[in-house]
């Protein structure tokens, strides 16, 4: 559009506002001062953004290292058969709640036939024995027969009473009431502790050994969990025994659990060069043996830095930038300096305090339409 030169200022600048209000109706940033910008409350882009609160966390001794949940072994078992035998019933799941003795599963077993038996065949011979050495006991003061006598009958009844409780022995490490014993060769294989399956390798009709190489069910407590760390050889001078950690996973992403080093392997392993690290975990009954995690080692003492999303940053050349807000709508883009940066955040050395307002979503969208000086 071609305008008359001759046409007044003011009737110009309507003319323009005519045309082009249209493309000016979204709010724009505003900049009244040469360091802080101004977004209207009521505008499509500050709708749009996320701005979050800083907050200290203790301070890490290190970037987060890689780790696993695993079970806490002090509250776990793995149970085998000790009898040979084939499954008849099996009495319990995976994810069954399991006290201490109830049965899980019921095997047909002829070795415990043979078990009963030779302990009722034990201690037969042994009262039978215990009678000859009773009596023997009686002719030797009797004078009836010599004292070589007696001590074979002694002898035979030590070997008898070695036998009986042999037999005995064998029958409470199959976990048997001998109290309550049947002519039955059904086997009960009856949990040990209070907890929870979270494995079973059984099912009806399957054979059971004992020198089998893996277990037919695993119980465990959840409630107690340990995570393990591969630490790099090159950390180890940053981790030592009860130092507080700072544990995540990725099931939830906005919450720490808290953890400690309970024990540091004795050696490096050759291949990967890197030291097993063993730690207690808080998991407040969310986390799972085999979630991934990463753990970050805190330093000592009460030392705080702020943590920051990385998704607030700005980089420009050597430097890192975030839009903090001041006061509602008024952006102010400063310098940080960062310690410690990691793939999600990072720790501020300088430029930030906590309880300050970052935008951690939007970010590079202001620091665009600033550079393009709208």
């Amino acid at each position: 559009m071609m305008f008359n030169k001759k046409l007044s200022p003011l009737v110009l600048s309507i003319l323009l506002g005519l045309n082009f209000g249209s493309a000016q109706a979204a709010p724009k940033i505003a900049k009244p001062t040469s360091s802080e910008y101004v977004i209207s409350e009521n505008s499509p882009q500050y709708a749009n953004l996320k701005i979050e609160t800083l907050n200290e966390i203790p301070a890490p001794a290190t970037a987060a290292l890689n780790g696993k949940i695993t079970f806490d072994e002090n509250f776990t078992t793995r149970i085998t058969s000790p009898i040979l035998g084939r499954a008849i019933k099996i009495n319990a799941q995976i994810g069954d709640q399991v006290k201490s003795g109830q049965t899980l599963a019921s095997i047909d077993s002829p070795d415990l036939g043979t078990a009963v038996a030779e302990y009722r065949k034990a201690h037969a011979d042994l009262e039978l024995k215990r009678k000859g050495l009773e009596r023997s006991k009686l002719l030797l003061e009797g004078g009836v027969i010599a004292q070589k006598e007696y001590d074979f009958s002694q002898s035979e009844f030590s070997q008898s009473e070695a036998e009986a409780q042999r037999t005995k022995a064998r029958l409470h490490n199959l976990n048997i009431d001998i109290s309550s014993l049947s002519g039955s060769e059904n086997y009960a294989l009856r949990s040990p502790i209070n907890g929870i399956i979270v494995d079973r390798q059984i099912n009806p009709g399957i054979e059971v050994r004992p020198d089998a190489s893996a277990p037919l069910f695993i119980i465990t407590n959840p409630s107690h969990l340990w995570a393990t760390i591969d630490l790099p050889e090159r950390d180890l001078n940053k981790v030592f025994l009860g130092q507080l950690l700072n544990i995540e996973v990725d099931a939830f992403p906005n919450e720490h659990f808290a953890g400690k080093v309970q024990s540091i392997g004795t050696a490096v392993d050759s291949s990967s060069r890197r030291i097993q690290v063993r730690c207690t975990v808080e998991s407040k009954n969310k986390l799972k043996p085999e979630m991934y995690a990463r753990i970050t080692p805190l330093s000592a003492g009460k030392a705080k830095v702020i943590r920051l999303p990385n998704s607030a940053l700005i980089t420009e050349g050597l430097y890192n930038y975030v839009f903090v807000e001041t006061k509602p709508g008024h952006i102010q883009k400063r310098k940080v300096i960062l310690d410690v940066q990691e793939h999600e955040y990072s720790t501020v050395k300088e430029g930030l305090q906590a309880g300050e307002h970052v935008i951690t979503s939007g970010a590079i969208l202001i620091n665009s339409e600033l550079a393009a000086g709208k």
